[in-house]
């Protein structure tokens, strides 16, 4: 994430250009796991094997239950969840539900609970044992199939058209009625079609400031391939990311930080001339860059409290489920934001009080917005907002912006 400071007075700008490397999970783009020397898709150039490196280190995390319980524990998180689901059950009942990224398979119990006819928990990582166990500790296993592999590969099951009366919006039949060449046009399209037979899409995928390390793209994708395109809903269905400046007192400590780093560099030079009779100067400006691209521009993922903020928010980026595209998930345009600081009442009397920029994010459950949406949806009757503001203690992804 790159930060560009323009004015930080009474009226703060900033320009903020996201490369879509930075913030962007493609983890999930390959193929299912078959055994194991196929954990991970094979890649060729340096740029691919560095992207193979984080996509191995990604979903290692995510198989481990340690982290899984930092997500479950995440109370005002999961209470969103929940409440979307159980108290909006007319809109699960006798519906058949997708749960992408399930993890430990909570949401899918969860939709299960709340009347779903059929659920397919897709979990790409080991944690998919685990998930079959809490489903079937849950009762639900009668309706929760858990599938392990990248969405991008996984198939409607075809015993499950006549078992569980799986049917798209256009009455569509079992997918062995296309045409049985798989690489004609028309049974790829036959079988596109047909797949489409999910009404609700659910998925906790957001990341770090909502896009860092999510999985909105293999939702996208999951949309595209199953789900109903007129009637089907996805859970979040809106999402919302946000800036705004900030005075933040861990930043001195930080600051600190690279001073210490800097000083402990030069001593370093001393002695490296006196001991060894060695000139190592010339490398001065490199670990200075390291150290100022480490301490001062690089993002930390903090708690904030709300009286950190000094304005309120600009909007950085805001995603219909229903309709945002691939392109959409890569990241944010390069975008000025103007802020102003002094009649927001935030106490800041000169440019050294704003010393950063914290990035949050929230997401809606409710009813679709587009136009076909809009008339064939689903209602949520009861819809429910998510903040990962600090004014509600939540975690932000706070960005510094500042010089020494």
């Amino acid at each position: 994430m790159k930060i560009t400071k323009s004015v930080l007075v009474s009226c703060c700008c900033l320009v903020i250009h996201t490369a879509s490397s930075s913030i962007t999970n493609n983890s999930n783009n390959s193929n299912s796991k078959d055994d194991d020397d196929d954990t991970i898709p094979t890649f060729h150039t340096q740029d691919e094997q560095q992207k193979a490196s984080d996509y191995a280190n990604y979903f290692s995390a995510y198989a481990d239950l340690h982290h899984q319980k930092i997500m479950l524990t995440d109370t005002h998180r999961m209470t969103a969840y929940h409440d979307a689901i159980m108290k909006n059950q007319h809109v699960f009942r006798d519906k058949v539900v997708m749960d992408v990224g399930s993890g430990s398979g909570i949401l899918a119990v969860w939709a299960a609970k709340a009347g779903a006819k059929r659920v397919y928990a897709v979990e790409y990582t080991d944690m998919a044992k685990h998930a079959r166990k809490v489903v079937e500790a849950n009762g639900v296993d009668h309706v929760v199939t858990v599938i392990q592999g990248a969405v991008e590969d996984v198939t409607i099951p075809v015993e499950d058209w006549e078992a569980f009366h799986l049917q798209t919006e256009e009455g569509g039949a079992a997918t062995e009625e296309c045409p049985a060449d798989d690489d004609d046009d028309a049974s790829i399209t036959c079988k596109q079609q047909q797949s489409k037979v999910v009404d609700i899409i659910i998925s906790e995928w957001m990341g770090y400031f909502l896009l860092r390390e999510s999985m909105l793209d293999s939702v996208i994708r999951a949309r595209d391939m199953f789900l109903k395109p007129k009637s089907g809903i996805l859970l979040p269905s809106h999402a919302t990311m946000l800036i705004a400046p900030i005075m933040n007192e861990d930043h001195h400590m930080i600051i600190e930080e690279y001073l210490e780093g800097m000083n402990d560099w030069n001593d370093y030079l001393v002695n490296a001339k006196k001991q060894y009779g060695v000139d190592m100067n010339i490398l001065t400006e490199e670990y200075d860059k390291e150290q100022r691209d480490y301490y001062l521009k690089s993002s930390h993922y903090v708690q904030l409290d709300d009286d950190t903020i000094l304005a309120p928010p600009s909007v950085v980026k805001t995603l219909d489920l229903a309709v945002c595209t691939l392109e959409d998930a890569k990241g944010v345009d390069e975008t000025e934001f103007s802020f102003d600081i002094e009649s927001s009442g935030g106490g800041a009397e000169d440019e050294e009080e704003i010393n950063g920029f914290a990035g949050w994010f929230t997401v809606d459950f409710q009813s679709r917005t587009d136009e076909v949406g809009k008339q064939f949806g689903a209602k949520m009757t009861n819809p429910v907002h998510f903040s990962s503001s600090p004014e509600i203690g939540g975690k932000s992804v706070f960005v510094s912006c500042c010089d020494e």
